[in-house]
């Protein structure tokens, strides 16, 4: 089973300055900080020459506009994952033009890419122009070792189809993979993901023989499902495991209608800060988009509660004025 190259660790460790923020080092309730932090970015659906996807949405401006809100939410993850669809036709320009866009803001976070592939996706060209391996027809999969926590990346496309499926090739290395538990456990990132959809045509694409899947997960260390597909965001669980669905960034679906008239539109785009704890994982949706905000709470007022006793904070922020 072809893999993707493993970077080094870049795990933090509980509280490590920079990579969550101003109150991450600070614990202001029953939880410790975040053990990990993962950016979580789906469908953008690039284009070569940045045409506009079906002849109205910019991918390549709501692309950018993705990646600068998540620059400034302050956060430093420890992986940046991309759950599929990662151009709309497979073409060598699109792939290019995405690795430009995403790689200087992996730098600047200090994070390492990871790449899933797609139904929009073609393996060959993902494989040369995005990943630098040989222009195969592999299935793309990957494993990660973010600090103690394992990252598996799978690849559910059906070469020449559009509905997704995990061969048993995959299936048996995923068995493999799964046999010893990691430290902080397993995290999945697929593109298609295994849960029902009340929109008609997602059910027609959706991964077959899921069945397969659950009966190597289960009882394993899996903690978490990441995937994409919908262009919407949704959250599930499949075989006792959570999963998240993380909405496009090219365009999403218009879910405020009957389901058999859902349509793309070019408004409500989002990415998910997936944090990872001891004994949960968070998946926090975060909106794209310009808006007017209060400024009642900052870095300044996080900083001068961390110097009050817990027992003064609750006076301070939890008593209701009489």
């Amino acid at each position: 089973m072809a893999s993707l190259p493993r970077p080094d660790d870049s795990g933090s460790s509980p509280g490590a300055p920079g990579r969550g923020g101003p109150a991450a080092t600070v614990q202001f309730g029953q939880h410790p900080p975040a053990r990990r932090t993962l950016l979580h970015i789906s469908d953008t659906h690039l284009l070569a020459g940045n045409v506009p996807l079906g002849g109205r949405f910019d991918t390549a401006a709501n692309l950018t506009q993705t990646l600068i809100a998540a620059e400034a939410t302050g956060i430093r993850p420890d992986a940046i994952v991309f759950t599929g669809d990662l151009t709309d036709l497979g073409e060598p320009e699109a792939y290019t033009a995405l690795r430009e866009a995403v790689e200087p803001v992996a730098e600047r976070l200090g994070a390492p890419i990871v790449w899933l592939a797609g139904n929009h996706d073609e393996r060959p060209a993902l494989r040369r122009d995005l990943l630098g391996l040989e222009p195969t027809q592999e299935p793309v999969t990957g494993v990660w070792d973010l600090g103690g926590l394992r990252l598996v990346g799978l690849d559910s496309t059906v070469p020449g189809w559009h509905h997704g499926d995990v061969d048993s090739a995959q299936l048996e290395w995923l068995r493999d993979v799964l046999a010893t538990p990691a430290p902080l456990g397993t995290i999945l990132a697929i593109h298609h993901p295994p849960l029902p959809s009340h929109v008609p045509l997602f059910d027609i694409l959706e991964l077959r023989d899921q069945g397969r899947l659950a009966e190597v997960i289960a009882g394993t260390d899996v903690r978490a499902i990441l995937a994409g597909h919908l262009h919407y965001s949704t959250s599930g669980t499949f075989a006792g495991v959570p999963v998240s669905v993380a909405a496009a960034t090219c365009y999403t679906m218009n879910l405020a209608r009957a389901a058999v008239d859902v349509n793309g539109m070019d408004a409500g785009q989002s990415f998910h800060l997936v944090h990872v704890y001891d004994d949960t994982i968070t998946h926090a949706v975060v909106p794209v988009l310009q808006a007017p905000t209060a400024d009642v709470f900052s870095a300044e007022w996080v900083e001068r509660m961390s110097r009050l006793t817990p027992e003064q904070r609750l006076e301070a922020f939890s008593r209701k004025p009489h």
